[in-house]
Formats: C-alpha cells, structure tokens, sequence
C-alpha cells in the first residue's frame, strides 16, 4: 500500500517551510538524502501513530498582480489538487484572512479532496483565539491553530491529517497485479509508449478505480498476466516559470513511484540524460523499486556500430548510483522492441521477489570475506557472523557484525557485487540491514 500524500500550500511567508522542516526534523520524520537528487527538499517521508505519509513542500503562491495571482494560483493549487490525497491549507494568524486566502480556499473547497485549514503562528491561543475564530469565514472546516516555529499544536495537526486520509479499499483488490510507473519528463514519449502496446498487443484496457492522482491508470493482459500502467503524462502546464514546472513535476513522480513495483524511466534519445532524470531516478532508487530505463526515439538517432554502447556508458556515468538499472532502447513509433520492455518487466519483478535460503547466502559469505578481509579501524577488525534474508520487493539482508561503525560503506558495496555476481538481482536494488551481536550469542 502507497503512503498518503500530503501537500502543504499558501502565500508565501505564512510557514509553510517551517511546518516541512520541523516534521521532518524533530524524528517525527526521517530524512534521507537522495543519490543523485540535488537537495532541494521537494518532499519528505514523515511518520506520524505508526503511519507513514510523503509530505510535500509547494512553494509559496506569489499575488504580484490580479491576473499572476489568479495563474498561478490555480497552477499550484490545481497540482497540490491533483497529486495530494488530503491538502493542508495555511495561512497567517498575524496577517489575518485575506483575499488571497478565500481564492485558494474556493478551489481547495470545489476540489472535494480532504482540506486540513492550519493557522499559523499562533504562539499564545488564549490570547489569539479570536483571531484564529476569524478563518472560519473560509468556510473549509475548523481550523487548527499551530506554531511551526515553536513547534506548539504539530500532533494535533498530524491527528487532523490522519483522520482525514481516505481509505483505499480499491487499491486492495489489485494488489496482486503488477503495478508499472512510466515516467521521466514531459515530451519524451511516456504515452506514446503505453499507447503502442495497447494496439500492438490487442489487450483488455480498462479504468482502475481508487486514483485521485492526476497520474491514468490503465489495465494491459500481455501473455496471459495483467499489469497496471501507470503513466505520468500529464505532468506538463504552462507555466511562466520553467524551474517550478521541474520542480512541480517531482512532486506527482514521487506519487508515481509511491504506488509501483517497477519504475520505467523514459529518456529522449536525442536529449541524453538529464538532471531532471536523475532526479526520477534517485526517487526510485530511494523507495527500493525496480527500474528500467527505457531510451525513447532511438529510430530518429543516428547511429553507428558504437551507438549503443557509447550511450549506455553515458548513462551509467550520469546514473552511477544505479548499477543495477536494466537499460533498453524502445521507439514508441515504430514499436521497437516494446514486446522485450513487457519481457523485461517480468525479469525485474522476478527479481525484486527473489529469496535466497541463508545456507546459500552464508557460502557466498564466507567466500567473499575469504578473498577480501573485512576492513579494521584502531586494531579492531570487522567480524562477520552472518547474514539472513528477511523481506523482498526489494530484497533486504540483514548482516550480523561484531561492531557495525566498523562497516564501512565500500565493503557493504564489495557484498552487495559478491550477491549480484552469484544471483543477478538485475533491476532491483538491494537492501542491507547491519545488527550487532556478540561472539557468544
């Protein structure tokens, strides 16, 4: 099951990073830094009562002038709309309703999605509570006074959140079937990929219920097995500001990835590797998914016997924090090798659920530090007892040390190659818990 998105909007100065940075920093939450993702904090894993949410930081909405203030309202609120399963509205106990406020509030109110209204920089409600009373006028619900400052009213504001979060009894039943995320930016043939297997295929395409996300999903049978498509085509709006577009774009990728088992990033053969796809790719990499890159318009590159070879070496330089990743060149006009991208799907998601018993595992232990000893720091040298398999999708190892400072990164690397050499695991990433146990248990 996905985690719930949550997506903070306002005008600016009314908070809202703040509110991101101290769920995200009080342990509440845990933030990780992507490989490959520069960091800018688009958006963050937060916890709250033993349930996990992506929190997402949207920027401020700017009221230079009457007709700026009506585009880019609804271009930012209408993307909070789209990707957001419950949206937190905040505004300003200081500033007082404006109208900025009731503008936003309408469309949020219009949307139907859950609205949590969050009044902010109340540092004192005895004092403020009439104040606070006014933002009922918005008429969005009641709304809850916080100080992200000063850290005053978060959980009551969480618990608002976690009683709004709609369930997803739809999403159950298609739990089983294989859900595929095309994603990458816009205008490299993501559509134009899922609408070539539809007619070449003649499979079953069908709605799937339980989506709020602006992402489509559809339903293809391809050799007897049904998969869910997920495409993320409609990340493109005009926007006056290219650097929002790509920043906007991160957030419905991360709802993308969120929900599927194997991640496709498409890339334009003529463009190479972007920034913006190690971006994407980062995200996957992050939540543990399969992935695939899938190089688009490969029929209008011109090529020569070294062409694919060059341009895989390209990738593998920029993407380098994903070794794994399995790479297929695909023209979405013509159809070329498509049929292998479903193929290749199937190999991944064999892989991401691939068990390895602990006995095989431990031969493949003994052996690697045999021919590498592990590493030691101020006489005291790295012990290791040994290592189980716990969990799959993606395939996650727990390694029993004597001192767990003493693993360092390089050597959880030389391991990780050691499984790969002996089992594959192409696609998928592979996870490694460290636990620490002495020689007598």
């Amino acid at each position: 099951m996905s985690k719930p998105v949550i997506a903070v909007v306002g005008r600016p100065n009314v908070g809202k990073s703040t509110l991101f940075n101290a769920l995200a920093g009080e342990r509440i939450s845990i933030v990780k830094d992507t490989p490959g993702v520069t960091r800018d904090r688009i958006y963050t894993d937060i916890t709250w009562l033993d349930r996990s949410y992506t929190l997402i930081d949207t920027g401020g909405i700017e009221p230079d002038s009457s007709e700026i203030i009506l585009s880019r309202m609804r271009e930012q609120a209408q993307i909070a709309i789209d990707t957001a399963d419950v949206i937190v509205f905040m505004t300003d106990v200081r500033q007082g309703l404006v109208d900025a406020d009731s503008k936003v509030a309408d469309m949020l109110r219009r949307s139907g999605k859950p609205v949590v209204l969050a009044v902010n920089k109340v540092d004192n409600f005895k004092e403020q509570s009439m104040d606070v009373f006014e933002f009922y006028n918005l008429g969005i619900g009641e709304p809850v006074p916080i100080s992200a400052e000063g850290k005053q009213g978060l959980g009551e504001l969480l618990d608002v959140i976690a009683e709004k979060c709609p369930e997803r009894p739809d999403a159950e039943e298609d739990e089983d079937i294989p859900k595929i995320a095309v994603v990458g930016k816009p205008n490299v043939g993501k559509s134009s990929i899922i609408n070539k297997l539809l007619g070449e295929n003649r499979v079953i395409v069908s709605p799937i219920a339980g989506t709020t996300r602006d992402a489509i999903d559809t339903k293809i049978t391809f050799s007897g097995r049904e998969y869910v498509f997920i495409d993320t085509a409609g990340l493109r709006r005009k926007s006056r500001i290219k650097e929002d577009l790509e920043r906007y774009s991160i957030i419905r990728t991360v709802s993308a990835v969120e929900r599927c088992d194997v991640c496709v990033i498409v890339i334009d053969a003529s463009e190479g590797v972007t920034e913006q796809d190690a971006k994407i790719a980062g995200i996957a990499h992050e939540r543990g998914k399969g992935i695939i890159i899938a190089v688009n318009k490969w029929d209008a590159v011109e090529k020569n016997n070294d062409s694919v070879k060059e341009y895989t070496r390209d990738i593998r330089n920029v993407l380098s924090f994903i070794p794994y990743a399995e790479i297929l060149f695909v023209s979405a006009l013509t159809g070329q090798r498509l049929t292998k991208l479903l193929e290749m799907v199937d190999v991944v998601l064999q892989n991401q659920n691939m068990r390895v018993a602990t006995g095989v595992l431990n031969e493949i232990l003994t052996e690697a530090v045999a021919m590498q000893q592990p590493p030691s720091d101020k006489g005291k040298r790295l012990k290791i007892f040994y290592m189980t398999q716990v969990s799959v999708k993606p395939p996650t190892f727990v390694i029993f040390v004597n001192d767990k400072k003493l693993m360092h990164f390089s050597y959880q690397r030389y391991l990780e190659n050691k499984l790969r050499d002996a089992f594959g695991f192409g696609g998928t990433a592979i996870h490694f818990i460290i636990r620490e146990r002495s020689e007598k248990q």
